[in-house]
């Protein structure tokens, strides 16, 4: 990864002189037997009780919550609760929890624990990260981790100063885990099958993600209800820093699995930003709010809340043509929920992902052959081989537009909120080992330098 140190360095040292001078004294390395505490700062987003939906052997039974008196750390707390008292596979978290206006000065000052997990207001979290590290503890982190230029800069001084104390930043990437994406993957590396990544295009990039979101939904089986802040974009964040990095991290994990992805590899061709526009009654029903708080006024027109949550950008990654977008409705159709579309396009096939009416909103795999002699027994061998050792059972049925259908069986088909504890169960790995695998840092500073390159150009900065 290529880092200008010359223009890190004074913020480096600011970021120093203003922290803690001693040797942190909290780390994970390989002569500590303890298990790890977790502590969540400030639980501002219901993805900070995800990761409690489930016990980790490596973990303590009791977390640590650290933050300002509200709604939020409330509906934290009651999720935490509706957990443990379950029917079928209650969790046993023990919860010790301090309300305060100095919730973060109190949380590095008491160091109960090693790790800390962050879900919330998206405009805090760099600044908690960097609290976190330069006290020498584990960040465990939602995304975004930044929404802004001056963000940016603060996290490549973030990895300085944790590889300097030993511990790690990591984000919490759950669509890598979704079976789909995970199969197009696996396809992608059969030279048989797929062949290689073509270069694209503008109009026909070689790897494109949409992702659709809507404000109004369920979690575990409840109205989710949004806190106001979460429409404020210089709280959470435009559409284009948000969801789309998920999409820009998909695109690297697929396109060069396991290879150091630089800055320099990215150019950025377009982006661009577009509102959802929402009615007061609306507004109410996802907030339980009257009216639109008076930080929101600037966005409010005729009045209707116009939220920049949409977001577009097309960019080449070592000369492949990428295509990431993001979509917010306010509410999917009865039946139907978040969707995802996908291609990745190779010489001999492409790879589909599609989650429309016809797959009954589910995310299903397609592959499109380019060249269809010999191809069906090409697959065959490919599923009863390498796909098997991975997800046994799997089929493929040839459809009437002479695509071929991938079915993956359901007991590999867990959904989003599944995925929090799969992505948990990684890093607790890598906390045991001590480091992230060699790419990720990297990668991550890259994947966040894609998302703000494309804000810039989308606001003409």
């Amino acid at each position: 990864m290529s880092i200008n140190y010359r223009l890190i360095l004074p913020i480096f040292l600011f970021c120093v002189s203003c922290g803690e001078q001693k040797k942190p004294e909290t780390k994970m390395n390989e002569n500590e037997t303890s298990i790890v505490k977790l502590m969540t700062l400030d639980p501002g987003h219901f993805h900070a009780a995800l990761v409690q939906k489930s016990m980790y052997d490596q973990v303590d039974s009791t977390i640590y919550v650290f933050a300002p008196e509200g709604p939020e750390v409330k509906d934290f707390l009651n999720k935490i609760e509706s957990y443990n008292s379950r029917e079928e596979s209650p969790t046993k978290w023990k919860v010790e929890q301090y309300f305060g206006g100095d919730y973060l000065k109190k949380m590095i000052g008491d160091k109960p624990g090693n790790v800390m997990v962050v879900a919330g207001k998206n405009s805090k979290k760099i600044d908690y990260i960097l609290a976190a590290v330069k006290a020498g503890l584990n960040v465990y982190a939602d995304k975004p981790l930044v929404i802004n230029p001056e963000g940016f800069e603060k996290l490549k001084v973030a990895f300085i100063i944790a590889k300097e104390n030993d511990v790690l930043i990591y984000d919490i990437m759950t669509e890598r885990f979704e079976s789909t994406t995970m199969m197009q993957k696996m396809f992608s590396t059969i030279p048989d099958i797929f062949g290689e990544l073509v270069d694209g295009s503008p109009d026909a990039p070689a790897i494109s993600k949409e992702s659709v979101h809507h404000f109004f939904k369920y979690v575990s089986g409840q109205p989710l209800v949004r806190p106001p802040w979460f429409f404020d974009v210089n709280e959470e964040g435009e559409g284009i820093v948000d969801v789309t990095t998920h999409l820009v991290d998909l695109v690297q994990w697929e396109a060069f699995p396991g290879e150091i992805i630089d800055s320099t590899d990215i150019e950025m061709i377009s982006a661009k930003r577009w509102p959802t526009v929402m009615a007061k009654e609306k507004f109410k029903k996802v907030t339980g709010l009257e009216d639109y708080p008076k930080y929101l006024q600037k966005d409010v027109k005729d009045g209707k809340l116009y939220v920049y949550c949409n977001g577009e950008m097309i960019y080449t990654i070592r000369g492949k043509h990428a295509k990431v977008s993001v979509i917010w409705n306010y509410q999917a159709p009865e039946g139907t929920g978040d969707t995802h579309y996908s291609i990745m396009r190779g010489t001999k096939s492409n790879l589909v992902i599609k989650q429309g009416a016809e797959e009954n909103f589910k995310p299903t795999l397609y592959i499109e052959t380019k060249d269809s002699e010999g191809f069906e027994e090409k697959l065959k061998l490919v599923l009863e081989g390498v796909i098997a050792e991975k997800f046994p059972g799997t089929t493929a049925a040839k459809t009437a537009n002479g695509l071929w259908r991938i079915n993956i069986p359901e007991e590999f088909k867990i959904g989003h909120e599944a995925h929090f504890a799969q992505v948990t169960e990684n890093y607790l790995q890598y906390l045991e080992d001590g480091k992230l695998p060699e790419w990720e840092v990297p990668n991550i500073i890259t994947k966040y330098y894609t998302t703000i390159e494309a804000y810039k150009m989308a606001k003409g900065k």
